[in-house]
């Protein structure tokens, strides 16, 4: 098979997807399942929790292929989107039964609200689209090559001429900073 049959080939899932393929939305679920799950297996979850959550990560992330706001090249990188999708869910599952069992001050609960509903989540991605815009230039170059172009922090570190750490806090303080910036906006 050559490079553009390979291409076509994953268009033609990306397009499968988009169009609620019954037969590519099956084989997907099943085929990334026992993957994703085990995450959630590994820290502390059941076998019900595991399932939940994938099936919650596989609709945010069937529903952003549909939207457009996420393009896989391929198959595998669907898969491991998916699988990044679900150990953050996860986390924040783990994190909301910690914060469950301690009292939270009303200042530490809006600044952890996690939006639930669609339109709280749409809302909330509105607001990070706007606030990350005010962001300083090597903020947005340092977010947008870790998320969009999903470098790895010793090569963004290597072009800043920063180590790997300086990177990885760097990364932090941007996103708190975004952070911050939605929560002054009330999109969070």
């Amino acid at each position: 098979m050559d490079q553009s049959d390979f291409r076509q080939m994953n268009r033609t899932i990306i397009e499968r997807l988009r169009y609620d393929e019954t037969a590519t939305l099956n084989a997907l679920y099943v085929q990334y399942y026992r993957t994703s799950v085990h995450y959630v297996l590994q820290h502390a979850g059941s076998e019900d929790d595991a399932k939940d959550i994938y099936q919650e990560a596989f609709l945010a992330v069937w529903r952003n292929v549909q939207l457009g706001r996420f393009v896989p090249a391929d198959e595998q990188e669907f898969g491991a989107y998916l699988a990044r999708v679900c150990k953050n869910k996860w986390i924040d599952e783990l994190r909301r039964r910690r914060s469950r069992r301690m009292p939270v001050t009303d200042e530490q609960a809006s600044a952890s609200a996690v939006p639930d509903t669609t339109d709280e989540i749409d809302t909330y991605i509105d607001a990070v689209k706007r606030n990350y815009r005010h962001l300083g230039t090597r903020c947005r170059e340092l977010l947008h090559r870790f998320y969009f172009r999903r470098q790895r922090l010793r090569k963004i570190a290597d072009d800043f001429g920063w180590t790997e750490a300086s990177a990885k806090n760097n990364k932090y303080r941007c996103l708190k900073q975004l952070r911050e910036l939605v929560i002054k906006e009330g999109g969070n």
